[in-house]
């Protein structure tokens, strides 16, 4: 529907707004194309009633759904949205539902319809029937949020299940507005007429969609003449549709004064690395990367110390560092703050281990539960339902066996530690927004060690709750430890992740951080 122009929403709001002049003209001045088909429901409507936990059923739907009601869900739904920084979004959602109230009112009083006479006796409306005002403000809400959804929930899964799901809603509350007998079935579908046409005007007077950050602030000064030469690393399993994301990309980056992208895609073999070198050799200015945490890693990890910057587009679960960094995960905002965006000098961390190659993570690593985590999560789940499939994962893992560690911070004694779970960081905030590194900053110089030991499985309860609640109070079920330098040494084979990909089993881990050895491009 955003994809329509102006003149094209103007011309279904138009083709709405005629159905519904057509409809209040047969409501008012000639009623007989109607009079059996706003009749045929009084019998389902006295059998609806005559069944009390359905009539109470509905007797709620109608309470939860009336002009407070809807009012409550439109103030958390804009404020929420303020919050979040989209405040065009905001202003559509609240205007619109206002809007839709006003006109709502206006055509019942100027076409003075009355209820119909079978209605439920409990909470008796003797106002104004056609059009109706739980009709028209649902079908508005529900079609403003499917309209949100579109924009901001990348999963098209996702989408087709707040689809299915605002549509039964929409329904429901049809449905319990002639089964309640407040209302007769053309006055519910003039509702819903005026409801969508409201939001077609809407659409038409405001887009929105984030704006560009090119249109809202000043360029940055360029330190140097750039010839502004851009290359896309794109996991493409990772975008619904690799034609469309590139249109998107090449389009935004043309109206922001960028060379027309050179693209590479990343491979089984290679999910990375290759690409983003193969980009720092031709000499480009920004390389945008589109993947989750492992495809960002490894293209950061190519780029660090090049002094080429990295935009981060988002596109996988966890999304940790983009997260970290405010870098919004709304595609459309992440490559405008990708191509439009201040640079920002972060750490990285550089690791070695037995049996691994020496890698980089910039967001974590850990051994223990959170790394059997990573190692339980199916695939095939986690692509259907994303995230879900890291709590299911974690469900399975919960108890997973204490065991024996030794930690050594900046080359100091080994320490002797019981741990479920030992997670390093580089940032504050890990999966869920937890925020288990409080005092972790991505530009300090410095990494972070949590060291979580519940003894039982209802431990976790307390330990989640001082989690969130940036306890700084240590003790054996949760200590914490900060160096450049940190050393983990376990007796056993133990599973461990680097941002959230499973490295495999082993006893050591070895972190240095290296500071300020990457640019990153962060919303201004």
């Amino acid at each position: 529907m955003l994809d329509r122009s102006r003149r094209n929403l103007l011309a279904w709001a138009a083709v709405c707004l005629a159905l519904l002049a057509l409809l209040a003209t047969l409501v008012t001045w000639n009623r007989a194309p109607l009079a059996g088909f706003d009749t045929w429901t009084r019998d389902a409507s006295s059998w609806a009633v005559g069944i009390d936990w359905l009539r109470s059923v509905m007797l709620l739907v109608e309470d939860a759904f009336n002009s407070v009601g809807m009012t409550v869900l439109t103030v958390v739904v804009a404020v929420a949205l303020l919050v979040k920084r989209h405040p065009r979004a905001a202003t559509l959602v609240a205007g619109v539902m206002l809007a839709t109230g006003l006109a709502t009112t206006g055509l019942k009083m100027l076409l003075s319809r009355e209820r119909p006479d079978w209605q439920e006796a409990v909470g008796l409306h003797d106002t104004l029937s056609f059009p109706s005002g739980h009709a028209s403000s649902v079908a508005a809400f529900t079609l403003l949020l499917w309209v949100l959804a579109s924009i901001f929930v990348r999963r098209a899964s996702m989408r087709r299940l707040a689809t299915a799901g605002l549509g039964a809603l929409w329904f429901l509350v049809l449905l319990d507005r002639i089964l309640l007998g407040r209302h007769f079935p053309s006055d519910v579908i003039g509702g819903t007429l005026l409801g969508a046409a409201m939001v077609l005007l809407g659409l038409a007077l405001l887009d929105p969609r984030p704006r560009s950050i090119s249109e809202t602030t000043e360029p940055l000064p360029e330190v140097y003449t750039s010839q502004r030469r851009l290359a896309v690393v794109l996991n493409p399993i990772k975008v619904e549709d690799v034609g469309q994301f590139r249109h998107l990309v090449t389009t935004m980056a043309q109206e922001s004064g960028w060379q027309e992208p050179a693209w590479h895609y990343t491979t089984v073999e290679d999910p990375g690395t290759g690409m983003a070198l193969k980009a720092a050799e031709a000499g480009v200015d920004l390389v945008l990367v589109c993947g989750g945490d492992g495809t960002v890693r490894e293209v950061c990890a190519a780029l660090a110390g090049t002094g080429i910057p990295v935009g981060i587009i988002p596109a996988g679960t966890g999304n940790l560092l983009a997260r970290n960094l405010d870098i919004p995960l709304y595609i459309r905002s992440a490559i405008d703050v990708g191509l439009n965006g201040q640079d920002r000098a972060i750490d990285m961390v550089a690791v070695s281990g037995d049996g691994i190659d020496d890698a980089h993570f910039m967001v974590m690593a850990g051994m223990g539960f959170d790394a059997a985590i990573m190692e339980g999560v199916n695939e095939d789940i986690k692509k259907r339902i994303g995230w879900v499939a890291y709590v299911i994962s974690g469900l399975k893992s919960l108890m997973f066996p204490a065991y024996k560690i030794e930690i050594s911070v900046d080359g100091a004694e080994y320490t002797t530690h019981r741990a479920r779970t030992v997670v390093v960081g580089n940032v504050g905030y890990l999966q869920a927004g937890m925020p288990l590194l409080p005092d972790a900053a991505i530009d300090d110089g410095l990494i972070d060690v949590v060291i979580l030991h519940p003894k039982r499985f209802l431990s976790w309860v307390p330990l989640a709750w001082r989690v969130m609640a940036k306890s700084a109070r240590v003790d054996e079920t949760i200590d914490r430890l900060t160096g450049a330098k940190v050393t983990l040494r376990a007796t056993t084979d133990t599973p461990r992740q680097l941002d959230g990909d499973s490295i495999g089993l082993g006893k050591e881990l070895t972190m240095e951080c290296i500071p300020g050895r990457l640019l990153v491009r962060v919303p201004r």
